[in-house]
């Protein structure tokens, strides 16, 4: 047994894998193993990977699964009592691992948040999402229950990486990430915040999100088609574990707005499938006693989106109607 296991997929990483690995077998707290997932890569990755001798380095080596089914894997063989993520093309802080155990350990946490600072190539820089605004001063240096952020989960990053998580709170609960689709974290970080019984945070930067010209959420893109499915899921976990209704406002607006951003900001060449998807979602929502809350719970110009999406016979119409 380890303290922390440091799960961290790669696909395609060799410009950015040696400085992720590298952070982690820098960090001044050494009592972890590193689950290294190469997920398919086809470039020098792998070889990357191999030329670490370290023994806390563990490698999964797999053809193709996406980032969903390649942290998936690796969660199966962690031995640590706590579970940390990193991005392949990012990077821990020096003493990340050494402040993550001290705070989630504390406070028995289930889950810790801590900040995260970007990096652009040229500059570091913070925001509001990664800095964690939405909790004031009162949620500092305690544990709390996510029944006392009711009007604010919506808020607050879904990053996977942004965490530290007790790796018994998550077989427990029996956390998986939805395979197959880019976006997976989100309906992942939902189930396991509402799931906790105690969560604490840290008001410090332990993680470097690296962007670039490649970053999944950088470039509106085809990758976006899964904000539907990405949405669909979330929609279920509510649903199944009894917090619909007391979410219900913010979450159909939040199912709405990803798919809706997604489909104005993208290239022309990809709106018409993207529109034929979010399409047969709302079809399907018809059908259901759900629909009745999408006419009433949404605000107009949500509303609006939702109804010219239905009345639309293909996304040229929508474009017109929808002006």
């Amino acid at each position: 047994m380890v303290k922390i296991s440091v799960i961290l997929p790669a696909f395609n990483s060799q410009n950015y894998i040696e400085k992720a690995i590298g952070s982690v077998l820098a960090q001044k707290f050494v009592d972890f193993e590193l689950i290294i997932v190469n997920d398919g890569s086809t470039d020098s990755t792998l070889d990357i990977i191999s030329s670490f001798s370290d023994n806390r380095i563990t490698i999964i080596d797999q053809p193709n699964q996406g980032p969903g089914a390649a942290r998936n894997n690796a969660l199966k063989i962690a031995n640590g009592d706590y579970v940390m993520y990193l991005d392949s093309d990012d990077w821990f802080c020096p003493d990340a691992l050494d402040i993550a155990y001290a705070e989630i350990t504390k406070f028995d946490a289930d889950l810790t948040f801590f900040q995260m600072i970007n990096y652009n190539g040229e500059k570091y820089y913070g925001n509001d999402w990664f800095d964690m605004k939405t909790f004031d001063e009162s949620f500092e240096n305690r544990a709390f229950k996510p029944s006392e952020t009711p009007g604010s989960i919506f808020d607050l990053s879904v990053g996977v990486c942004q965490k530290i998580y007790n790796r018994n709170f998550l077989e427990k609960i029996n956390a998986k990430f939805l395979e197959g689709i880019f976006f997976e974290d989100m309906p992942f970080f939902y189930y396991v915040y509402l799931k906790a019984e105690r969560i604490s945070i840290i008001k410090m930067p332990l993680y470097v999100r690296r962007k670039h010209e490649k970053s999944i959420t950088n470039v509106v893109d085809e990758k976006f088609f899964d904000t539907v499915p990405a949405g669909q899921e979330l929609m279920r976990i509510f649903i199944e574990n009894g917090w619909y209704d007391a979410y219900k406002f913010d979450l159909l607006a939040y199912k709405i707005n990803g798919p809706r951003f997604a489909l104005r900001d993208m290239p022309l060449k990809y709106k018409s499938h993207m529109f034929d998807l979010i399409k047969r979602d709302y079809e399907s929502i018809k059908s259901t006693k759900y629909y009745e809350d999408f006419l009433t719970q949404l605000g107009p110009v949500k509303k609006k989106f939702f109804l010219d999406v239905l009345k639309s016979g293909d996304y040229e119409e929508f474009s017109k109607t929808s002006r």
